[in-house]
């Protein structure tokens, strides 16, 4: 063999090798999940599906003391958010926080050690507002987490700062006659390496857009999507596909992927998860931004945002779809205030009357309330 044919052999080895490594290494599970000849299917690899169920294993968690306990608030300072605990629930929330985002630093990452009230730590300031989103979406956003919920552990996996999260991507700026990117054609990994749009998390998960391009008629009528919004939406699909760790068919119908009726239930479930990571980026990341140091911001200055792969990270349901929050319920729910303490007329006249009073004027209150109400709702 001449070393011209050595050479057209080698090259087709590696242009062999190159193809075959974007595939799957047989064997591979599949699970059908329509009718035959429809392919709707599911394909899991068992090698890399067991490493990922090993990789996101929830930490073993104890419940809180029981028994009764004066507030955390009327023991400590400072308490904001989580006042409706009492001191057994909030020093066991505390702890796993600490467990759960900083396990080496532990109660100081957030808290100055001489003076725990101070809130002079920015990290102290974010907490509470992630206690009060976490806590939003385990009672408002049970259309997508359910029951199972999340824990703060369910995106920081023991890190401060969790694996995925997003900034604005700034692209590459036109140059003289060189033009920009437009946001696209350059290869990455959050939308499989294709020429897609880089950055769909800042159209969908923080801006107010919708995701939907196929008109109910012909073009040209009908439709005002254009072929940029089309490219918008699949990145988006392409990145909610590898954060779940599955193929299309898991929410769309492979015969027509717009068509409700025929999608499988998960649709239904993603569609309120990107409404809920939108929700949770504009009402907490957001506001957040002048909290934090110059650091812990993006290229653009804006603060980490979180998308799918946050709390997914390749599962279908996080943490192989185990719930923390059976000994957290205190993430997933705001307890009423404790009634006011009966008073006995005969031990305390003076206190008695002072309650009598108080129910008067409460009473009168709301009886004024009521016509206001009444007077404002009338027709003239």
């Amino acid at each position: 063999m001449n070393c011209n044919s050595i050479l057209r052999v080698t090259t087709l080895a590696a242009i062999t090798v190159a193809l075959l490594a974007g595939c799957e290494r047989p064997p591979v599970d599949e699970k059908q999940t329509g009718y035959r000849g429809t392919g709707m299917v599911q394909i899991d690899n068992p090698r890399t599906k067991a490493a990922l169920q090993a990789r996101n294993v929830p930490p073993a968690t104890t419940p809180a003391v029981a028994g009764d306990a004066p507030l955390a608030k009327d023991v400590y300072q400072n308490v904001q958010v989580l006042t409706d605990l009492n001191v057994n629930e909030f020093i066991h929330q505390m702890t796993a926080q600490a467990n759960w985002i900083a396990p080496k630093e532990q109660c100081v990452y957030c808290h100055n050690p001489e003076n725990f009230a101070s809130d002079e730590k920015y990290t102290k300031v974010v907490a509470r507002r992630m206690i009060q989103m976490t806590r939003d979406i385990n009672i408002n956003y049970k259309q997508h987490v359910a029951d199972t919920g999340v824990t703060c552990y369910t995106c920081h996996r023991g890190k401060a700062i969790p694996d995925y999260v997003w900034f604005v991507n700034p692209g590459t700026p036109a140059k003289g006659l060189t033009p920009g990117d437009s946001g696209q054609n350059r290869p990455a990994r959050n939308v499989n390496l294709t020429s897609l749009p880089y950055d769909p998390y800042s159209v969908y998960l923080l801006n107010d857009n919708v995701a939907r391009v196929i008109g109910n008629t012909a073009l040209p009528t009908g439709n005002t999507a254009d072929i940029k919004q089309a490219e918008d939406v699949y990145a988006m699909m392409v990145h909610t596909s590898q954060a779940l760790g599955v193929n299309c068919t898991y929410c769309h119908n492979s015969r027509s992927f717009k068509e409700w009726p025929s999608s499988n239930p998960q649709r239904v479930v993603a569609w309120y998860s990107i409404r809920m990571t939108k929700n949770m980026n504009q009402q907490y990341m957001v506001p957040l931004t002048e909290a934090f140091p110059d650091n812990r911001l993006g290229p653009t200055g804006d603060v980490a945002k979180i998308n799918c792969t946050t709390c997914h990270q390749g599962q279908p349901k996080p943490l192989n779809g185990v719930s923390m929050l059976p000994n957290h319920p205190e993430l997933a729910r705001i307890k009423p205030p404790p009634p006011p303490p009966v008073v006995d007329p005969a031990a305390d006249p003076a206190a008695a009357a002072a309650a009598a009073e108080a129910d008067i004027a409460a009473a009168g209150a709301a009886r004024d309330a009521a016509a206001a109400a009444a007077m404002g709702t009338g027709g003239a």
